[in-house]
């Protein structure tokens, strides 16, 4: 399966040598011998470092669950325990306040405030319809979702629906009411607009006019401005543009011929190679790595059948007006692309060094997604990513400053490589491994000149925070743990560290996902505390939601809040400390316990099966209730590693969990009973799916940091083998 590297000491995968050597360094001038040899340098002098940060987290783990076994079945003395982890190294010294000094980010990042993407770079479809999410129809995202009720004559089940058309028509033309008022009147009484000099003038069926209140809203438009073909207006950044269509499906009923009303949605799409992907050998990262070629070059396709016709989806053009000067008012037509990398943990098959050992993949990641990525740095023209020459890297799962600083130790490396200028690399840190979260600040510290973002997660976060304090007691229910001290602790120092550190007009402030996209009238009444809370990006499931989720950005001015925020205190230590256990006065009854453990095993079955038998890493998995929700790992983690820790704690037996999987098996297979080729659990002993999910329950306790990718890859590569 491999071949030696050109100077003969480590083993490269043929794919992946013929991937590298025929499509990609061709597009370079950068020589194949040296990059080879250039890369075994690399890993020859990175990997051991990478080996020994996996070390030290075992080892401070080892630690922690030896104080907590110390300390059985007396309340946690919260001062002695943070004097043992400063001991211990797992909580450092906090240095003097400092600011970020990352340059040349785009405006995406840095003065914009919008949603962000998260999709599997592994599925060119999904990828192809991130990227061009930087733009939604509102019209469509109200129709399409429950945002307008189906009920009542609006339903959507028997064809088009005039009623439930005009709620969609009413409802958009409130939020022109909303986000650009007129001086007198309303959008929706209006019967034309026309643009005259510098002004948007709207007239009224009695031969009034009136323009916006803000005239400064309006800043272009395209075709004549007496009778305009489309007019963009913009408001905190933001753009939505009125297309008028006098012979459109919606145009030709409007008294003002509005066609549609666009709203700029995704401003930021990650392309993720990590959580939401199964990857797990070269063949599948070698297609995840030609998706991310094809998204730099511009040439990604995909083709699909839709109402018995073959579709191509391409990326779309950027998009140009006339400004109210005249000139050329051009608009990127595209979300700003990220990448994300994989965490420190796993290896990879792609290249084995010197030793013979498997190279770690987050190694490979970095050399291989910047160095396509460097290949949109050298276009001037087409379909650009970015304008600042920059490339982001978003770095997951990395524990305290140290697994930062190694991380930005490697990109500086691949730049010196690669010949790309110094911090060319931006680095993305998902505030989601507990050791992070209590040494944020210091975690900036080491990536101040490139970090672009931060974020939160609440899953991947509590997955970590049951591990580590796995020997503390039982942990709460999940829907009580989201109640605790810590979690709100967690989310406002994000914000806090980030605001003190000089993020605004630098790097995102980010919080979590939306995980049903579904329902999407309650994302609109929940999803609004994140900008709320100044969060400059929030992530969502799906184009729909970052249209709707950019309504919240219109309403809340998300700098100003953060310029509020900045003289908030800091959220204190001892709560983020404070572990979500189960209180000794507490008692959980049978029927709680047994609900608990029917809602982790249906989920983790609901997402197993897909993962080791189809090997799709993020879908819409249906829950208990038969709620579509949008799962990767991180629903994962947290799920396995809350029932390892009831079993291990006497909340449950290994016979209950049993019997509670063999009912969920059955639930689950009805539940995709319409798949095609989907292998049912419940029938079949030897289900590596099934067997999966057992490890990671009954296994869980002794899985690195809670992470379920070992056991999950394991099983993916038997199916693959079989």
């Amino acid at each position: 399966m491999n071949m030696p590297s050109p100077n003969n000491n480590s083993a490269i995968h043929p794919g992946f040598s013929n991937f590298i050597n025929e499509e990609v360094l061709p597009l370079h001038a950068i020589e194949p011998t040296k990059f080879w040899q250039d890369l075994e340098k690399l890993v020859s002098d990175l990997a051991p470092i990478n080996r020994q940060l996996l070390a030290t987290r075992d080892s401070m783990q080892e630690q922690i669950d030896h104080w907590h076994l110390a300390n059985k079945d007396q309340p946690i003395n919260i001062k002695a325990y943070e004097a043992f982890l400063r001991e211990i190294g797992y909580l450092v010294e906090e240095g003097d306040d400092f600011q970020i000094t990352t340059e040349n980010v785009d405006v995406e990042i840095a003065d914009l405030a919008g949603p962000q993407l998260v999709v599997p770079v592994k599925n060119a479809r999904f990828a192809l319809n991130a990227a061009n999410a930087r733009w939604g129809s509102l019209y469509d995202a109200f129709y399409g979702t429950d945002v307008i009720a189906k009920t009542d004559g609006l339903e959507t089940d028997k064809g088009y629906n005039p009623a439930r058309g005009d709620a969609v028509i009413a409802k958009a033309k409130a939020f022109l009411d909303e986000t650009f008022p007129l001086e007198t009147g309303s959008h929706q009484d209006v019967s034309s607009y026309m643009v005259y000099y510098n002004h948007l003038l709207a007239f009224f069926e009695d031969g009034s006019q009136a323009g916006l209140k803000q005239p400064n809203q309006l800043v272009g438009v395209n075709g004549q401005r007496s009778e305009p073909e489309a007019v963009l207006l913009k408001n905190n950044g933001l753009h939505v543009e009125i297309q008028f269509d006098r012979n459109g499906p919606n145009g030709s009923k409007d008294k003002a011929n509005i066609n549609d009303i666009v709203v700029e949605s995704a401003l930021s799409t990650i392309m993720d190679c990590e959580d939401s992907v199964a990857a797990v050998d070269a063949e599948d990262k070698i297609e995840v790595y030609r998706n991310w070629l094809g998204l730099m070059q511009g040439t990604l396709e995909a083709r699909f059948q839709k109402g018995g016709k073959t579709h191509t989806r391409r990326m779309n053009n950027d998009r140009i007006f006339t400004d109210l000067h005249n000139n050329e008012y051009r608009l990127h037509g595209r979300s700003l692309l990220l990448v994300r990398n994989v965490g420190h943990l796993m290896d990879s098959d792609l290249m084995r060094d010197a030793s013979g050992a498997l190279v770690p993949e987050g190694i490979m990641d970095a050399v291989v997604t910047v160095l396509i990525g460097a290949l949109d740095l050298q276009r001037t023209e087409g379909l650009r990513n970015t304008r600042t020459g920059s490339i982001y890297v978003v770095k997951p799962k990395m524990h305290g400053p140290d697994e930062v600083a190694f991380s930005c130790k490697l990109f500086s490396r691949v730049e010196e490589m690669l010949g790309l200028a110094q911090d060319t690399i931006k680095i993305g840190i998902m505030d989601e491994e507990r050791r992070t979260t209590v040494n944020l600040k210091e975690c900036i510290r080491q990536a101040k000149s490139r970090v672009f973002f931060i974020n939160t997660g609440f899953l991947d976060r509590t997955g970590d925070e049951i591990h580590t304090s796995m020997q503390a007691g039982p942990f709460l229910p999940k829907d009580q743990i989201k109640t605790q001290p810590w979690i709100q602790a967690y989310e406002n120092r994000n914000v806090d560290i980030g605001l003190r550190c000089g993020l605004p007009g630098k790097a995102q402030i980010g919080k979590g996902m939306w995980a049903m996209p579904d329902d999407m009238a309650a994302m609109m009444e929940a999803k609004i505390g994140h900008p709320k809370a100044g969060a400059n990006t929030a992530w969502v499931p799906s184009p729909t939601a970052a249209t709707l989720h950019a309504l919240h950005y219109h309403q809340v001015n998300v700098f100003d809040v953060q310029d509020k925020l900045k003289a908030r205190p800091q959220a204190n230590l001892t709560d983020l400390l404070t572990i979500p256990t189960i209180p000794s006065n507490m008692t959980l009854s049978s029927q709680v316990i047994e609900r608990e453990i029917e809602n982790n095993v249906q989920g983790l079955l609901g997402y197993v099966v897909r993962w080791v038998e189809d090997g799709v890493g993020c879908s819409k998995v249906p829950d208990i209730n038969n709620v579509g929700l949008m799962e990767d790992r991180a629903t994962l983690r947290i799920s396995s590693q809350h029932l390892a820790n009831w079993l291990l704690h006497g909340l449950c037996t290994k016979e209950q969990i049993d019997t509670v999987m063999e009912r969920m098996a059955k639930v689950v297979d009805e539940q995709n009973k319409d798949t095609a080729g989907y292998q049912p659990m419940a029938s079949n002993s030897d289900s590596f799916a099934f067997k999966a999910a057992q490890d990671l329950i009954f296994k869980g306790v002794v899985q690195v940091n809670g992470y379920t990718e070992p056991l999950l890859h394991a099983y993916r590569v038997k199916v693959k083998q079989a």
